[in-house]
């Protein structure tokens, strides 16, 4: 075999061997042959919440590993037409299934992304919350820069980006900003952006031009259905009204039509003032504390997953994951995957997607994967 197909076959087999240690190969056939007698069962559908449910963890679990049992069968096939070909001198046969081996490549590649995105909530739309850091102005900017980011990326992606909460900066820029992103595997492909972002560059605010760091925060937390229970005493949280600042007509300036919800025992705080209407507002905020806290124990989960399986990087809020340097030179570098690019206008345009494919992909090889049933 030629180098160069020995090489496409030994990537091939990395990468299956890692989708097979991500979807815990073992546990998932015992699982699947559980939901496929559940699925028999005649009384499944007296609870057609919980059928749907199962049906799409059926359905999800059947993809993920037939579709890996499928590649090695193909790639085991064509490796041994190539010894067979070349043993008999038929090179029409080693091109094909060269040729065939190529083509398996993206045929991986593919199923990789389905892993990447088959979490519990994955599919899910999401919520985007951006904090400025300390540094006044400066920080504020650049909170603005990630909004605008994250809005640039939805519109190229093809998704509906909505404003939730906003607070402009004194001067410039936000304080901070929570966002809505519709569309399908928003929270899949975002999940991994949570955490501090750093930029570098001279300060268009400093007469002096000199260089400045600044620092803001990125929260993303998933949008979840009532399917999934979330049990929240009115004893642990506190509701406050306010008036809302920036865009918006008269009666949003002027009515005390924003909500702040604080949940006590953890300390998350959610905020909504997109609509007019109070009680609209306080629905939206109730549902992003639900998703907060879900999110929460879904870090927590994953956290013990990846400890557990001795991952070399954990991904959570307070952590720096990327610097984005804009003087001296140009350069974005992501420090959980090494991952750079040295054209940060296009990164902050919304040109993020090589990050979150390579953050993702590194749960794959960590071998980070947390079950989540519903949290009560």
């Amino acid at each position: 075999m030629r180098a160069e197909t020995q090489q496409i076959v030994d990537d091939i087999e990395q990468a299956l061997t890692l989708l097979r240690r991500h979807l815990d190969w073992d546990n998932a056939r015992i699982r699947l042959a559980e939901l496929n007698a559940l699925v028999e069962d005649p009384k499944l559908w007296d609870d057609a919440t919980q059928a749907q449910k199962i049906m799409r963890e059926r359905q999800n679990l059947d993809d993920q590993i037939t579709g890996i049992a499928s590649l090695q069968t193909a790639l085991a096939d064509n490796v041994e037409l190539i010894e067979l070909g070349e043993a008999d001198g038929d090179d029409d046969i080693v091109t094909d299934a060269e040729a065939a081996i190529s083509e398996l490549s993206s045929k991986v590649r593919e199923q990789q992304i389905r892993a990447m995105l088959s979490g519990e909530v994955d599919g899910n739309d999401t919520y985007v919350e951006i904090h400025s850091g300390a540094g006044g102005t400066e920080s504020q900017d650049w909170a603005s820069m990630l909004l605008r980011m994250y809005t640039r990326w939805g519109g190229r992606e093809g998704r509906k980006v909505e404003i939730i909460e906003e607070q402009d900066g004194e001067e410039a820029g936000i304080k901070s900003a929570t966002i809505l992103v519709k569309g399908a595997d928003s929270y899949g492909w975002l999940k991994t952006e949570s955490g501090v972002h750093r930029l570098v560059r001279i300060s268009p605010f400093d007469s002096n031009a000199r260089r400045h760091t600044s620092f803001a925060s990125v929260w993303v937390y998933p949008v979840i259905d009532d399917s999934i229970e979330i049990d929240i005493p009115d004893s642990e949280v506190r509701i406050d009204t306010y008036r809302a600042s920036g865009a918006g007509g008269q009666h949003v300036n002027t009515t005390d039509s924003a909500v702040r919800i604080t949940h006590l025992p953890s300390g998350v705080v959610v905020q909504c003032q997109n609509d007019r209407s109070q009680h609209k507002n306080k629905a939206t905020a109730w549902s992003m504390l639900r998703s907060r806290l879900y999110e929460e124990e879904l870090k927590k989960r994953e956290e013990a997953a990846m400890e557990e399986a001795s991952s070399k990087s954990t991904v959570g809020w307070g952590h720096q994951i990327r610097s984005y340097v804009l003087q001296p030179y140009q350069l974005v570098k992501d420090l959980r995957t090494s991952m750079e690019s040295t054209d940060p206008q296009k990164v902050l345009d919304g040109g993020i997607d090589p990050f979150l494919e390579a953050s993702l992909a590194q749960r794959i090889e960590g071998g980070a994967s947390a079950d989540v049933d519903d949290i009560e």
